[in-house]
């Protein structure tokens, strides 16, 4: 069980902020027949107008795959029963970090905008997801995440 919110700003030594008092944490759904399930988010979010994965801020306590599963559900209306978890990929800066957590579709997921931070949602192609206009941190993370979901199927 988690405690309190994690919604808040965190700043690095050079003011850099970050999303997530206790961390952030976001969901990369994987369908081999479908591909991956992005989010263009909300202009008015960090990074606004670009795709990325459904996530979010940690709450106190609350692990990153659970958070992970528990935004994806409130963003994107993914039940967490249609996941199974193959990996996990973690960005830790030391005063801050962000887990990336890879799973399979379990069955069919139709994603449903869940609140005002998604423009839309999407399932795109692996191949195509280099053709979006990417996060920042995703378009980083992306290609090593592209090679461990082809690596790692199952």
């Amino acid at each position: 069980m988690s405690g309190r919110s994690g919604d808040a700003w965190v700043y690095g030594p050079d003011g850099t902020r970050f999303w997530g008092r206790y961390g952030a944490a976001g969901l990369l759904l994987h369908d081999p027949a479908r591909g991956v399930l992005l989010q263009h988010r909300a202009e008015w979010s960090h990074h606004g107008g670009t795709w990325g994965i459904p996530g979010g801020a940690r709450h106190e306590g609350e692990g990153p795959v659970d958070a992970a599963v528990r935004e994806a559900g409130e963003e994107a209306g993914v039940p967490g029963a249609s996941v199974r978890v193959r990996f996990t990929s973690v960005v830790d800066l030391g005063f801050w970090s962000y887990t990336t957590v890879v799973a399979e579709a379990t069955r069919p997921v139709e994603p449903v905008i869940g609140d005002a931070e998604s423009l839309e949602l999407a399932w795109v192609p692996v191949d195509r997801v280099d053709s979006l206009a990417l996060h920042p941190a995703f378009a980083a993370a992306w290609p090593g995440l592209r090679e461990r979901i082809g690596q790692d199927a199952p």
